[in-house]
């Protein structure tokens, strides 16, 4: 496959510019790569139209091309995509992200890998280090592999084969409904109609694909604020691998233990705790709607038999149940058997697990503490001004 690069820009300059730059310092394995720089047409982007026209790009032929009228970013989204169709794959960006060098060398192994494994639905370049449903802390299973694998389509660096490509919009273009979808989360579902990738995520769920993951980043995001972003923010910003060029080692589907569903949940969690896959409802994060299956896996006080339960010490969370942590903070339950809960199970937690799940009482400490301290700050200019 001949891979092209296509960069996706509207109205951000700024952007465009911190990109190409990255771009510009990666490591690419010859000369012949095809740089497409696609924009967004509009009446104030002419400043982002002369950048790209500027670019010099040294490693192949540099295309820019502005679309004859504003499609929006789903349409835009798809129609880069569609590049896949004349050059067998697609590597995809959007202006707000920034590469690692090995971006390039990471797509183009895990592009030629996934072309034997029909059950990657594309390549994510970005790597996901926070829950974006609950707002937790997030890493998956460290398992001797570069990759990890999740039914959660990547829009912040993203890459598709042709045939990848080609089956999603089959799919996509048979209008497929997803609003009443329960095995989509709720956040997801609640995204603009101007997005295509709550479409992709659908996509692998009704479909049982998955994106490959890196386990160190090729992209972060910078967030820029632009038409569907208010302000600049850091919240997704992850570390990139800025390691030797390298042959990357690639988890089959079938042999990963690191594989998550679209809320974040490991599916290697029914063999640890000794049940059927299909009869387990795993709900780590605590945000998963009520599901018509017997054994049920939660954090949640319930009012179900408790088989057995876990400790929630190690990190990543889902851990804890793989090695059998002892523990009464994460619990297994039998929901054919009513059993009332709520006296018979001390929840509490001694220590924190995550910073932002601080309970009441520290934070109210915490609060009395900085008031005590701006308080003795002001007594002390008080007291040099006397």
């Amino acid at each position: 496959m001949k891979i092209p690069i296509v960069v996706v820009a509207f109205n951000r300059p700024r952007s465009l510019t911190r990109l190409l730059k990255s771009l510009d310092e990666a490591a690419y394995p010859n000369e012949d790569i095809d740089l497409i720089i696609s924009i967004d047409r509009a009446e104030d982007n002419q400043d982002v139209l002369a950048l790209a026209n500027a670019f010099e790009w040294k490693y192949g032929i540099k295309k820019v091309v502005y679309q004859e009228v504003n499609l929006g970013l789903r349409k835009h989204i798809l129609k880069c995509g569609d590049i896949s169709m004349d050059y067998g794959a697609v590597i995809v960006l959007e202006d707000d992200l920034f590469v690692s060098p090995n971006f390039y060398v990471f797509a183009e192994q895990a592009l030629n890998f996934s072309l034997a494994e029909p059950n990657i639905g594309g390549i994510s370049l970005y790597n996901h280090q926070l829950n974006v449903h609950s707002r937790d802390n997030f890493s998956p299973i460290q398992d001797g592999f570069d990759n990890w694998y999740f039914q959660f389509a990547s829009s912040w660096g993203q890459a598709w084969t042709k045939e990848q490509w080609s089956r999603f919009m089959e799919w996509y273009n048979a209008e497929p409904a997803i609003d009443d979808n329960e095995n989509v989360p709720e956040y997801v579902r609640s995204w603009s109609p101007k997005s295509w990738l709550k479409y992709n995520i659908t996509y692998l769920i009704e479909k049982n694909l998955f994106f490959l993951y890196p386990k160190i980043s090729l992209t972060t995001n910078f967030s820029d604020a632009g038409t569907h972003v208010g302000n600049d923010s850091t919240i997704y910003q992850v570390p990139l691998d800025y390691g030797a060029k390298k042959d990357y080692k690639f988890s089959k589907v079938t042999e990963s233990t690191s594989v998550y569903d679209a809320f974040y949940e490991n599916l290697h969690l029914s063999d640890a705790v000794g049940v059927q896959k299909d009869e387990l409802c795993v709900d780590l994060h605590g945000i998963r709607p009520v599901q018509a299956k017997r054994y049920l896996l939660s954090p949640k006080i319930l009012d179900f038999a408790i088989i057995t339960s876990f400790g929630k010490s190690l990190k990543p969370h889902d851990d804890n149940v793989l090695r059998q942590i002892d523990g009464h903070e994460i619990f297994l339950y039998d929901t054919r058997v009513p059993l009332k809960n709520k006296y018979d199970v001390d929840f509490e937690r001694k220590v924190m697990y995550n910073f932002k799940q601080i309970p009441l009482r520290y934070t109210r400490v915490l609060f009395v503490r900085q008031i005590f301290a701006k308080l003795k700050n002001l007594f002390k200019k008080l007291v040099k001004l006397g």
